[in-house]
C-alpha cells in the first residue's frame, strides 16, 4: 500500500486538543495547518532508544507527530539515567522500546506510539519495519556505532526509505538526512572507509564517554531536521553533513556527493 500524503492532508482535520496543543507551532511564519496535517498522517521508526532516540522521539511527539515506532533490544542501566530523557530510576532493567513508547504515549496522548524489543538487521528489516502496511516517511538512526548504522543504511537504500542519522560522542555530533530515492548519496558514501574500518567501530558511547548535552543537542537537532522533512517537505541537510563541536561551541556544514564507486547505493541505481 502505498500512502499518499496529498491526500491524507486533504482528508484528515485537526482534532480541538490538537489545536490548543500545537496552536503556537501553527502559528510559525512558513508553518500552517497543512504542515501540521502532514506531520500527524506521518509515520516513522526510530532505531535506538538511548540517548539519541529519548530526546528525538519526544520532541516529535511533542510536536505532533502521528506515529512512532521504536526498536531497540535493549535494557536500561543505571549509567543510562545521565542523558536518556525518558527513563526514571524506577525503570532500570526495564526494555528501552517499550518503556519509551509508554512515556511518549503520556506526554502526548494525542500520538501513537510502539516499542519493539528486538535488533533490526537485513534479514528482519521487512517485519520490523511493517513494510507490508506502507513504508515509514522515515528512518531515524540512532544508535551508536558503525557497524549497526552501516546495516541501517543498506535497509534504507534497499528499501528506498529517507534516513535522518545521528551520532553523539563526547562532546561532538554528526547528522544528515539522505535520500536514497533521490540517488543523491548514502550513508557509505559518507563514510565509507570509516564503515569498514574495525577499530572505528569499538568507539561508541559505552567506552568513549558522552556529555549529556550532546546527545541532548544532537537528538534535538535530529528533531529539527524531521520536522521540516515531514512537515514542511523539505530536506534542511540536502547533500551536507552537519558537524557540531560542542568543546568549541562551533557547527560547520560540509557538502559530500554521491560516490559513483559506492557498493550501497550505486549498485541500485
Amino acid at each position: 500500500m502505498v500512502i499518499n500524503m496529498n491526500e491524507l492532508v486533504e482528508t484528515e482535520m485537526l482534532l480541538d486538543d490538537e489545536l490548543l496543543r500545537y496552536a503556537r507551532q501553527i502559528l510559525l511564519d512558513g508553518w500552517d495547518i497543512d504542515a501540521q496535517l502532514r506531520l500527524k498522517s506521518s509515520r516513522i521508526v526510530i532505531i535506538g532508544a538511548g540517548g539519541l532516540g529519548c530526546p528525538a522521539s519526544e520532541t516529535l511527539v511533542r510536536a505532533g507527530l502521528g506515529y512512532v515506532h521504536l526498536i531497540d533490544d535493549d535494557e536500561i542501566e543505571a549509567s543510562n539515567l545521565q542523558r536518556q530523557t525518558l527513563f526514571l530510576p524506577d525503570d532500570i532493567g526495564k526494555p528501552k522500546a517499550l518503556t519509551a513508547a509508554q512515556m511518549l504515549m503520556r506526554i502526548n496522548p494525542l500520538i501513537t506510539a510502539r516499542g519493539t524489543v528486538s535488533r533490526l538487521s537485513e534479514d528482519n528489516a521487512y517485519e520490523l519495519l511493517d513494510m507490508a502496511t506502507g513504508k515509514p516517511d522515515l528512518l531515524l538512526d540512532c544508535t551508536d556505532n558503525f557497524a549497526t548504522r552501516d546495516i541501517i543504511n543498506r535497509i534504507s537504500v534497499r528499501y528506498q526509505i529517507p534516513l535522518l542519522s545521528a551520532s553523539a560522542i563526547a562532546m561532538q555530533g554528526q547528522l544528515a538526512l539522505f535520500e536514497p530515492q533521490l540517488s543523491t548519496g548514502c550513508y557509505h558514501c559518507v563514510f565509507g572507509s570509516v564503515v569498514l574500518d574495525a577499530a572505528a567501530d569499538e568507539r561508541t558511547c559505552a567506552n568513549s564517554g558522552v556529555l549529556a548535552s550532546t546527545t541532548a543537542i544532537m537528538g534535538n537537532l535530529q528533531a529539527n531536521a524531521a520536522l521540516q522533512y515531514l512537515g514542511l517537505t523539505k530536506n534542511p541537510l540536502k547533500n551536507k553533513l552537519l558537524i557540531w563541536d560542542g568543546r568549541q561551541m562551533q557547527q560547520r556544514l560540509m557538502g559530500y556527493r554521491k560516490d559513483t564507486e559506492c557498493p550501497v547505493c550505486n549498485s541500485l541505481s
